[in-house]
Order: C-alpha cells, then structure tokens, then sequence
C-alpha cells in the first residue's frame, strides 16, 4: 500500500470494518485477472462475494476520494503496464435465486456461463444464446451482451435486453433502488450504465420453458460458428473485438483490407482469424497492443478514410 496517499489507508479502515482486514490485498498483479492477461499492479484489492459487500466497497472508495474500478471477468478491457492507482473491487457475487415462474435473479457477479448452464439443466430457455462469451451477468447488462443467433440461420442479433426484468443498481448518489429496462436504456453496445457510475448490484431475468436438448444443440452450434471465426482465449487472450462496429463496413473488414492480419509489435498480434481482434501471444505487454491499435488506425484511415473508435476501455496507467 501506498503510504503516500491518505486515502488509500482511509479506505483499507473503511473496508476492513466490514469485509475484513484479511481479504484487502495491496500490490496485486491484474493480468491474471483480464482475460489480455496484460496488466501491472492495483495498489489496493479486495474480492466482493455479495451485493452489500459490492455496495458497501464502492460506497467506501467514494467517500473516501480514492480512484475506483469494478472487476468482472476483466473482458473488454486493457489494463495499463503500471497498474491503477486505487482500488480494484473484483465482483464475484454470484448468489442465484430461481422461481417457477423461469425468473432468476443473480448477483452481478455471476459468470454467464454457469448462469447459461444452470438455466439450461432447470429446462429454461433464453440464454443458450450467449454461450462461449466471457461475461459476468453485471457485465452483460452493462454492455447488453448480443450475439448472432438462432442457430443456424443466424437471422438476427440477440440481446440479453430481450430477457431483462429488472435490475437492482448503487446509484452515483449513493441510493439503492431496483430500475427496469426504460432506465437501462438498452443499444448496440451500450446502456445508461456507459454515461453514469451507476453500479449493477443483481438483475432479475424472465426466461421461457424449452427444451434442453434443442438448448444444447443450440449451444453447441453456436461454439463451434464463433470457433471458426474467434482466437480460443485459451490459445490466444484477447479482449474481444477491440474497435467499435461501423455499420455496413465493419472494422475487422477494413482492417484486413489493408493486410493487417498476423501483424504484430512485440508479442500483441492481429488475429489471423479476425481482424477486429488484438492476441496476446504470451508477452504482450500494454504497450504492445496500444503499438499495434495505433497502426491499425492510422492505416485504416490513410487507405480507407474512416476513423477506428476502441471499444474497450483503458484501465489505469499506461
């Protein structure tokens, strides 16, 4: 911990009071937390394993002054070499409660994919979907999570907006309240969650009975179309498509145009499979793939004239 910073030690007392002075970790590595696996160190961290824990940490960074960041999966984003100078929350309320009417609330934290799959052994159907997307249930309302489906016309996108109810939220001022989706504000990409630091605490989702047979094979249609056209983060981390869709073009469409596929600064790479998509191929630093947006932009715009947008967001200091 940084002794500098008064904060910092104010907001260890804060937290301790509550979580536990045990569970506040100084001086944590992110990368293992990202699925880049890219990131140096956040000066102070702490694992929140339910909602009011959720709460009452970013509460405290608040009152405090000290900078702030929620962890999820840590998909869609590149942590900066030199880490985040405040606290780093790392959201892994994934409480589940189930009713016979196919509506589950869940914490924020939950890992879609152990949502998906629980969803589908009870029978209830709306969420096969998304499978194979790294996301916790607060990251996919935050982003509604979308996906080309249903298998295997693949006619349409869906998104998570389509089986939303409601969610539980920490507003900015502090207060917390259940909202629907005319809050929310559901679009490509995007939710009030974007334009406020508002935090998703839980969201209750209305599924429909089905058949977990026909879900299944839907799943399974559905990893391998995105295994033939996606680096497996296994093999390949990644943060997932990193600049925004242009409509009727597509950023991947350009990026190749230009013969940038297998392009790569350091150990960061622009997938042989998907142009819209930056690998680490083991020792890539921050820096390395910032190198290789930057060339993707300034090529894309000298040879084609349209601006690359990132759609991931950059944490900390780089």
């Amino acid at each position: 911990m940084t002794s500098a910073a008064t904060p910092h030690t104010d907001v260890a007392a804060r937290l301790a009071s509550f979580i536990g002075p045990e569970r506040i970790r100084t001086n944590v590595a992110l990368a293992p937390y990202t699925t880049f696996k890219i990131g140096g160190p956040a000066d102070l961290f702490v694992e929140a394993q339910s909602a009011d824990e959720l709460a009452g940490a970013v509460g405290a960074a608040r009152d405090t002054g000290i900078p702030w960041f929620v962890l999820g999966l840590g998909a869609n984003i590149l942590v900066g070499d030199k880490g985040f100078r405040g606290l780093v929350i790392r959201n892994v309320a994934s409480h589940s409660r189930w009713s016979d009417d196919g509506r589950v609330t869940a914490g924020s934290g939950t890992v879609m994919r152990d949502l998906i799959m629980e969803a589908v052994r009870r029978g209830w159907s709306g969420l096969e979907h998304y499978v194979g997307i790294p996301s916790t249930l607060g990251g996919a309302v935050w982003q509604n999570l979308h996906f080309l489906s249903p298998a295997p016309e693949r006619a349409r996108t869906m998104f998570i907006a389509e089986v939303f109810d409601s969610c539980e939220i920490l507003a900015e001022d502090g207060a917390r309240r259940t909202v629907d989706a005319s809050y929310v504000d559901f679009g490509y990409d995007d939710t009030v969650f974007h334009h406020r630091r508002d935090i998703v605490l839980a969201a209750t989702l209305r599924l429909t009975q089905g058949d977990p047979a026909a879900m299944r094979r839907v799943m399974e249609d559905n990893l391998s179309w995105r295994g033939a056209r996606h680096p497996w983060l296994d093999w390949f981390p990644s943060a997932g498509s990193i600049f925004k869709k242009i409509e009727g073009v597509g950023a991947g469409r350009l990026i190749d145009q230009c013969g940038l596929k297998g392009f790569r600064h350091g150990d960061a790479q622009i997938s042989t499979i998907h142009a819209n998509i930056i690998v680490n191929l083991g020792r890539a630093t921050a820096a390395d793939v910032r190198a290789v947006i930057a060339t993707a932009q300034r090529r894309v715009q000298e040879q084609h004239g349209y601006h690359l947008e990132p759609e991931i967001g950059f944490i900390g200091e780089f």
